[in-house]
């Protein structure tokens, strides 16, 4: 091994088993969330092969795509929802798996749960059949999202087999403005990027606005890993991470807990590790941002316009331009900040924690969303939803005209029974703007909770610094 190695070398190195002549190697996984949608091939696979679950303590199973986030009945999203849920817990049974159900407290999205539960720890490997895995990284962990198939494997042998990633490391420097959140961060980074620009790549996240980031904004960054073409984001652990972990079900207790930290704290990237390819972005460039386009990529500063034509560079672009903007009922050159919405989404994997909802509802406090808007707050699990219960959220965003809602998926994907109709057009915290993601002929805008909430109040994308004053100290990094 290298003297000096990054997180990711670190990671992958410690659970090598073999390295294969095509460049391949078998890769160990500790831990494997799934959840109703991805696995129901993977639970037939081992039914067929007559094969069991290697180590079932290592799994956890949870619905929350396709349940309905206005009740808990798993009849309420219809009858496929229904078959899928059922499905999920049939096979937990069946083969030995821990399984939270859509009626149980710790109930929520995978990626929302396994942090909160300390299922996810540092230093470990974990995989779901969800590309926004990669949520995890923010622990230091390497997570990433795979296939049905691949999951049946993981669930049979423990080990998968995987291709060893280049490396990037984005450097954030200096501090955010006020209103600029990690969501505006993981657009800009992606806008920058490109929609593939990470590809191939397990990209680390540094530099000091990093560094100061919460655990919950640390997620939402390594959530829109994703979208710039990278499987894998990762931050390195440090005391921020640790006192988030303490004291979680999951995470260990007593001795096993000191030890964890002893080493927890050798897997930062050495001082003088070598990346494949370095970004640097100056943290004072970046402003509170929405996407325009059907891309994550397709995103400014809220402050813009949509690119005129004669910018668009060459013909392939242009042509690109002219459809997007056909799709998203825009018009080339249109300021951004009179683009017109119809609903309001807070919530998903990406902007679904306790964090988020206190950063909608400080916007809210004392304000009503705008007339024709409909607009839902739907806490990331069952967890977050308590908490904000007990902090009084809950009645910010129901007297502001919010649906206050259950733990789910909800709007993101438009696979249960939220969903937006043709031309409807949403700003949205989740983490995809493709074409029918919320609906078919569905329009969506990413963004932060601000700068959903910002929105809503005014029936337009609304750049949230000329509604709201000086964020709390803990809204820097939320």
């Amino acid at each position: 091994m290298p003297a000096s190695r990054t997180l990711y070398a670190k990671l992958w190195d410690d659970h090598e088993i073999a390295r294969r002549e095509d460049g391949t190697s078998l890769l160990y996984i500790d831990r494997h969330l799934a959840h109703e949608v991805s696995t129901p091939q993977s639970f037939e696979t081992l039914r067929t092969r007559r094969r069991k679950v290697h180590r079932p303590e290592t799994h956890l199973c949870v619905p929350d795509h396709a349940v309905s986030t206005r009740s808990r009945l798993t009849t309420a999203s219809g009858p496929m929802a229904h078959a899928q849920i059922e499905q999920l817990y049939a096979n937990a049974e069946e083969f030995g798996l821990p399984l939270i159900r859509l009626e149980d407290a710790q109930q929520g999205i995978v990626h929302v749960v396994g942090p909160e539960l300390g299922f996810t720890l540092p230093g470990i490997v974990l995989a779901c059949g969800d590309s926004h895995t990669s949520t995890h990284g923010a622990f230091g962990a390497l997570a990433f999202g795979i296939g049905a198939s691949e999951c049946a494997t993981v669930m049979a042998l423990q080990a998968l087999t995987q291709k060893r990633a280049r490396t990037m490391a984005v450097r954030i420097k200096g501090a955010l403005g006020p209103w600029v959140t990690a969501k505006d961060v993981a657009l800009s980074i992606i806008a920058h990027l490109g929609a593939s620009g990470a590809n191939g790549f397990a990209v680390e996240y540094q530099g000091e606005a990093v560094r100061a980031m919460s655990m919950e904004a640390r997620m939402t960054l390594c959530n829109m890993t994703i979208e710039a073409g990278a499987r894998i984001g990762l931050v390195a652990p440090d005391e921020t991470t640790f006192a988030y972990l303490k004291d979680r079900p999951h995470a260990p207790k007593g001795e096993a807990w000191e030890e964890a930290l002893t080493y927890w704290r050798t897997l930062p990237s050495d001082p003088d590790a070598v990346f494949d390819r370095v970004v640097e972005i100056d943290a004072d460039t970046i402003a509170p941002s929405v996407s325009w386009g059907t891309t994550p990529y397709e995103s400014l500063p809220v402050t813009a316009r949509v690119p005129f034509l004669e910018d668009a560079g060459d013909e392939a672009s242009c042509a690109r331009l002219v459809q997007v903007c056909s799709y998203m009922g825009l018009t080339p050159g249109q300021p951004l900040e009179e683009v017109a919405i119809t609903h309001a989404f807070i919530g998903s994997c990406t902007n679904g924690r306790i964090e988020d909802l206190r950063a909608a509802a400080s916007v809210l406090k004392g304000r009503h969303i705008a007339a024709g808007v409909t607009a839902l707050a739907v806490p990331g699990s069952t967890a977050v939803k308590r908490q904000a219960e007990a902090e009084g959220l809950d009645a910010i965003f129901r007297a502001a005209g919010f649906e206050w809602r259950e733990a789910g998926c909800s709007l993101c994907v438009a696979i249960n029974d939220d969903r937006l109709g043709a031309r409807e057009r949403c700003a949205s915290t989740s983490n995809r703007n493709f074409e029918g993601r919320q609906g078919k002929g569905a329009r969506t805008h990413l963004m932060s909770p601000a700068m959903a909430a910002a929105a809503a109040i005014t029936g337009k994308l609304t750049d949230v610094r000329k509604l709201a004053g000086e964020p709390p100290a803990w809204e820097q990094a939320a």
